[in-house]
């Protein structure tokens, strides 16, 4: 796990080694154990690289690193499977100075060329330099949990971890206005339309599971997609003991290879299944370590408080537990840090919390943790898809016959269902405009938007729904469309920000292709979600865990956070600068901060204090 950075150019006069530097400067804190810069002969390529040393901790492992006298590879990251790699190109004659990763992400790049990145189960980006073919290639995992931004100049290509390494090269930070009135509206932090969109004009995000390339001669690029799943392939007739069986030989088999380091592990502990499942498998694989160290935000006197659940998880496994108790004044205190890393707008102080997590992190030393994030969308961990299932089995004429909806109420889940919901499962064509149109105008209405703002950046607006009106639809649609990127974009920011490197489990993209392939009533039977996972850990974890019904989404206590007088001044002082900028009406100062739940819909003032980061 590291920062990248890099400058292709054809006017070799224009960046030298100096600016290439600043750029690796401005992403330090990804790389906190090592620099390196390299520039060709011409000097019209330059790659840095700011190195977290995990994997070989020698000189060998220091980046830009060269290979057969021809590719230079600047990579940020993990592949898990590389040991296994690493022994398959052995066989095929290729040999390796280091222990490393990034040595075999080349080498396979050498043999499969682009085909390589299908044996890769990892997290990463990368770019290897073809001095011979006077090309450049990158490539982003499946999920897009490693970030590669570029812009395109007439005479160069810049790119770099984080946009602030473009920034430092002198790149303009321009915000890109539809993108903001898109989260003000609507919440998005992304285009599911026009993924590579940021929230700066020029400035533009490697899609996940793309490869890009650029030629110096015709100063092209060229990206393609590489991998995709289809949530309409179902596999019918799996029986519940095979594909529970199934899916605990892929966890496990994800949990030990995200095990794979050469310096300490730890692991995010919030309460919850995800979570706990995690540090379950992780100590029958380390039953050797007893004092594996689990982190956990802490929220005393919170309702949605998760401490108490995570203490019964640690207990029962041995695991020594971290605590953060994490105040409206932290929050304050840490405001400009944290925007700072996080370049653009986010939807809730959940992100603060892990900030503050992955901080304690590294205050205990813990250098690589594992998290559950990604859990949630792949096995329909929210009360919002019953739903979906819902309508599935109400088109099918199941519904009722099911039992489904009974054993939800019974466990005291009220979920709606009503005729809405049974229009949309018989014409979910229709329901996608109907649901398209009410967001849009919704959007166009805002009350506190300026006229002009709303005239010059609604045209652009959008609103996407997911292709398919099923579970595994809307799953897939939470997966790769909108949803979990931005989580993951938070994940990155936040450990980054500490200089730690967070895994991901329930990302393995074997796992995830298994579970897509299965259908809805392994996600989702008898009223309880992810029900695949709880059986496959009902013999282990507390029962008090397994069959938790009540989903918090590691919420902290933001509407108490809002009444803090300190924080209302600062929401006040964010709508000052909308106003100034002409997004937001004057008027908009008479109104009273209205405090709400991290996770509530419309939280308009937590938008403005979050979307004023953009004109600092």
């Amino acid at each position: 796990m590291c920062g990248i950075a890099g400058i292709i150019q054809t006017n070799p006069g224009r960046f030298q080694l100096q600016q290439l530097q600043q750029m690796t400067d401005a992403i330090a804190h990804r790389g906190p154990d090592g620099a390196g810069e390299w520039c060709n002969q011409n000097n019209t390529v330059l790659l840095g690289h700011r190195r977290l040393s995990v994997i070989d901790l020698s000189s060998a492992g220091d980046q830009p690193m060269h290979y057969l006298d021809r590719y230079s590879i600047i990579h940020n990251g993990e592949i898990y499977n590389y040991k296994e790699l690493k022994s398959e190109l052995q066989q095929k004659g290729y040999s390796f100075r280091s222990q490393t990763d990034t040595e075999v992400i080349v080498a396979a790049w050498d043999y499969w060329k682009e085909d390589c990145l299908q044996h890769f189960d990892g997290m990463f980006a990368f770019a290897i330099w073809d001095e011979v073919e006077q090309e450049l290639f990158a490539a982003v995992d499946r999920f897009g949990e490693k970030p590669f931004y570029y812009t395109l100049e007439e005479d160069c290509f810049l790119f770099g971890s984080e946009m602030k390494a473009l920034w430092a090269a002198g790149i303009a930070k321009r915000p890109n206005l539809q993108m903001l009135f898109n989260f003000i509206t609507i919440g998005y932090t992304s285009n599911p339309e026009k993924k590579e969109e940021t929230f700066y004009q020029q400035i533009f995000r490697l899609p996940a599971a793309s490869y890009l390339q650029y030629s110096l001669d015709d100063q092209m690029i060229d990206i393609e997609t590489w991998w995709t799943i289809d949530p309409g392939k179902e596999e019918k007739n799996i029986p519940d003991e095979a594909a529970i069986s199934r899916f605990n030989e892929l966890f496990q088999t994800s949990v030990s290879r995200r095990l794979r380091s050469d310096v300490p592990l730890g692991s995010s502990l919030s309460g919850g299944l995800d979570s706990s499942s995690i540090a379950a498998v992780v100590h029958s694989l380390t039953k050797s370590n007893p004092g594996f160290k689990v982190f956990t935000a802490s929220f005393p006197g919170f309702d949605k408080d998760e401490t108490a659940f995570a203490r019964q998880v640690a207990d029962r496994y041995g695991l020594q537990q971290e605590l953060v108790n994490i105040t409206a004044t932290d929050l304050l205190k840490d405001w400009e840090k944290l925007c700072l890393h996080q370049e653009e707008p986010f939807g809730s102080s959940s992100s603060y919390a892990q900030y503050k997590v992955y901080e304690l992190a590294k205050e205990n030393g813990i250098k690589v943790l594992l998290d559950g994030q990604g859990a949630d969308e792949i096995l329909a961990g929210y009360h919002k898809y019953f739903k979906w299932y819902w309508q599935e089995l109400f088109r099918n004429r199941k519904l009722s016959r099911s039992g489904e909806r009974k054993a939800t109420l019974e466990l005291g889940i009220n979920e709606p269902f009503t005729w809405k919901n049974k229009i949309a499962a018989w014409f979910p064509s229709f329901a996608s405009i109907v649901i398209e149109n009410h967001y849009l105008a919704k959007a166009l209405a805002h009350p506190d938007l300026t006229k002009a703002f709303v005239q010059q950046q609604s045209r652009d607006a959008y609103y996407t729904p997911p292709d398919h009106f099923t579970l595994n639809g809307v799953l897939h649609f939470n997966s790769f469309v909108h949803g979990l990127q931005e989580l993951l974009r938070l994940a990155d920011r936040n450990s980054m920000a500490h200089g730690r490197e967070v895994r991901l489990p329930f990302l393995s993209h074997e796992l995830v292709e298994f579970l897509f392939s299965l259908p809805s009533h392994f996600k989702i039977r008898k009223g309880r979600t992810k029900w695949l996972l709880r059986e496959s850990m009902k013999n282990t974890l507390p029962e008090t865990i397994t069959w938790r019904t009540d989903k918090v989404g590691f919420e902290p206590p933001q509407q108490q956070w809002m009444e803090d007088k300190n924080v209302v001044e600062a929401i006040r002082a964010a709508k000052e600068k909308l106003i100034l900028e002409k997004i937001l009406k004057p008027e908009v100062l008479d109104k009273n901060i209205r405090p709400q739940a991290a996770h509530d819909p419309g939280n308009d003032d937590w938008r403005y204090l979050s979307a004023a980061l953009l004109f600092k």
